[in-house]
């Protein structure tokens, strides 16, 4: 063990502040002395109590502000939801039907009946408004949404441009609005 480590250790042990060697040279491994925090007059987890304090009243007003869904009622945002999800399994078919090569090559059945599955389970579960299935669907925009950024960084011509752009004006405002809708959806009913 070498010289400082004993030195560490036994202020640590004794509650003493190691003081600087070599007048605090580059590479001196001792700890320094820290500036005294900021004298506000009040404790220092009073400030992060109060703004989380802060943070629950906002929480707590836009709660009360929600309405509970009525018997047979479904927010806007997931029948909006239920009928993109339908209509997204309905053009995968189509495309695979069709013959198109997506990316250089044609679609596996498998993983295109596989997506198409889940986009149907969440497009069924939207409708019935189940929350599991707004949830489910919301990872699938989020995916979507990351994947599109990510490709747009990447696009080599205009169509690329173009066809990232659409999927995040398409997938970025739904997502959003779903949030809202959720927070209505584990509402008790009336």
């Amino acid at each position: 063990m070498g010289q400082r480590s004993r030195k560490r250790r036994a202020n640590a042990a004794t509650g003493r502040e190691a003081a600087p060697q070599n007048g605090g040279a580059a590479g001196d491994l001792t700890p320094k002395a820290r500036p005294a925090p900021r004298q506000t007059g009040e404790a220092p987890g009073e400030a992060m109590s109060r703004g989380y304090a802060r943070s629950r009243a906002r929480a707590d007003d836009v709660r009360a502000g929600l309405v509970p869904l009525a018997p047979g009622e479904r927010p806007r945002a997931v029948t909006i939801a239920a009928v993109f999800a339908a209509l997204l399994a309905l053009a995968n078919v189509v495309v695979y039907l069709a013959g198109w090569d997506v990316g250089g090559s044609e679609p596996t059945l498998r993983g295109l009946l596989s997506y198409c599955v889940v986009l149907g389970v969440a497009a069924v579960g939207m409708w019935f408004n189940r929350y599991w299935a707004v949830l489910g669907f919301q990872m699938l925009l989020a995916g979507s949404i990351i994947i599109a950024s990510l490709f747009l960084l990447r696009a080599s011509n205009w169509q690329a441009v173009a066809f990232c752009l659409g999927v995040l004006a398409a997938c970025g405002p739904l997502f959003w609005f779903l949030i809202r809708a959720m927070a209505r959806l584990q509402m008790p009913s009336r």
